[in-house]
């Protein structure tokens, strides 16, 4: 809900969000190497990954389009001095605050912030793509709606469950919390 609210509320589509989904019980960065992509990646890893999860690279190209809003951290020279902070961040778009085409227009001329963004206009099976996106908003927007609801279609692998509360797992007896020992 906060994806689809960040992105309505900075000028994008809205779309249902289904609820009831499995919370994970447990979460850390190492769980997430093997699904979330590096910002060095190239086009045919990301196309690797999204068919994993039966993602098309119309998907691909739409959901990278997520990058049209927020900044982004990266080690840039212009940007940060020799031996200066790495934790500089910058535009992951010309238009950060607004949610628009905007981000696939940097990619056709050039200006892609991240390796991960720009090789989707590089590769011939995404830069077409890039391209519709970059003339017509319209077409982005329900490709991009489309593919958010086939993410949110998707469910973990490892068990879960429906949180009372979203921010802890639900409350286990001290004999629970012992019976895998």
């Amino acid at each position: 809900m906060a994806a689809r609210d960040a992105v309505v509320l900075s000028g994008g589509p809205n779309w249902e969000v289904k609820l009831g989904r499995l919370d994970s019980l447990t979460a850390s960065q190492e769980d997430s190497s093997d699904i979330m992509p590096s910002p060095r990646a190239n086009a045919t890893t990301l196309i690797d990954l999204f068919s994993r999860f039966n993602l098309s690279v119309k998907d691909l190209v739409a959901l990278s389009g997520s990058h049209s809003i927020g900044k982004g951290r990266k080690k840039l020279d212009k940007l940060c001095p020799l031996g200066g902070d790495e934790n500089v961040t910058g535009n992951l778009d010309a238009t950060p605050e607004k949610f628009d085409n905007q981000y696939f227009k940097d990619l056709v001329n050039g200006r892609g912030f991240l390796n991960s963004d720009q090789t989707l206009f590089t590769c011939p099976e995404t830069r077409e793509y890039v391209r519709l996106f970059s003339r017509n908003q319209s077409a982005f927007f329900k490709a991009f709606v489309e593919g958010m609801l086939k993410l949110g279609d998707l469910q973990s692998w490892r068990t879960g469950e429906i949180r009372k509360n979203c921010r802890i797992i639900n409350s286990r007896t001290l004999e629970g919390l012992f019976d895998d020992f």
